[in-house]
């Protein structure tokens, strides 16, 4: 039976190989034209597209130019601005307490430090590396959801926390193919490893753990049987059981006799 392959190096390498013959041109989804731009574009797109997130940064940029004008932001103002990418009176709140942070504590510059990043509002450690790699070009490897997925299908990771899952990855590349290796992960489970998978047009699945062990859906969870299941199979191993004894007895009975 086939066997999970210990993720090395040199797998990592392949399979980012493999990658990046899908994606050559991965890159980040959203807009943006600085670091400000891009921490306030990720804040909106939780639980938001990237193309929403799109349509709505220009308006929001063209009125808020830098973190001091947003901290001094009417709340209602962005609300309104923001209204089509969800949870708008959050967001709201995470991207007006952020531009106050940056303002206040870093003279309006983004923090170029994981530590300085995630001590802002609205800003966890997906959001940090996102910005580290592509507007800062300090090396970062953002863990989300599909990179998750994606990740443990392949091989390279069999764990489903975020912070492990980004340091072992990142203990498997050079730094200076995080941030590109996450881009062709996440690029990956939105178009071919989604969540019931079209692995036929998959470039990896030579290397893939989940195609080679026979997969081409997640494997289902069987349910716990029922009362009644359980009660039918003991009566069935009852009877087995019963019929067993009942045929030794006989046959000893019969070799008394003889």
């Amino acid at each position: 039976m086939p066997r999970f392959k210990k993720p090395t190096r040199e797998y990592a390498a392949e399979i980012h190989r493999r990658l990046l013959e899908h994606y050559p041109d991965a890159h980040c989804a959203l807009d943006f034209k600085n670091p400000y731009q891009l921490v306030a574009a990720t804040i909106l797109s939780a639980q938001c597209t990237d193309k929403r997130v799109n349509m709505v940064t220009p308006a929001l940029f063209k009125k808020y130019k830098t973190p001091k004008a947003l901290a001094a932001a009417k709340p209602e103002d962005v609300e309104e601005i923001i209204k089509s990418a969800g949870f708008f009176r959050a967001k709201t709140k995470s991207l007006i307490g952020m531009a106050s942070a940056v303002t206040e504590n870093h003279g309006g510059e983004i923090p170029q430090e994981m530590d300085d990043l995630v001590k802002l509002p609205g800003v966890g450690r997906k959001t940090a590396n996102v910005v580290l790699g592509h507007a800062l070009g300090v090396p970062g490897l953002p863990v989300d959801r599909h990179v998750l997925r994606v990740a443990n299908r392949i091989g390279l990771v069999k764990n489903d926390d975020p912070v492990k899952v980004e340091a072992q990855l990142c203990e498997m590349l050079p730094p200076d193919r995080w941030t590109r290796a996450s881009d062709a992960l996440i690029l990956h489970g939105r178009r071919i490893c989604r969540p019931k998978p079209l692995c036929p047009r998959c470039n990896v699945r030579p290397d893939c753990d989940f195609y080679r062990l026979g997969f081409t859906t997640k494997p289902v969870k069987l349910k716990s049987p029922s009362k009644a299941a359980k009660r039918a199979a003991t009566t069935s191993t009852r009877k087995t059981s019963q019929a067993k004894s009942s045929s030794l007895r006989a046959r000893a009975k019969k070799g008394r006799r003889a």
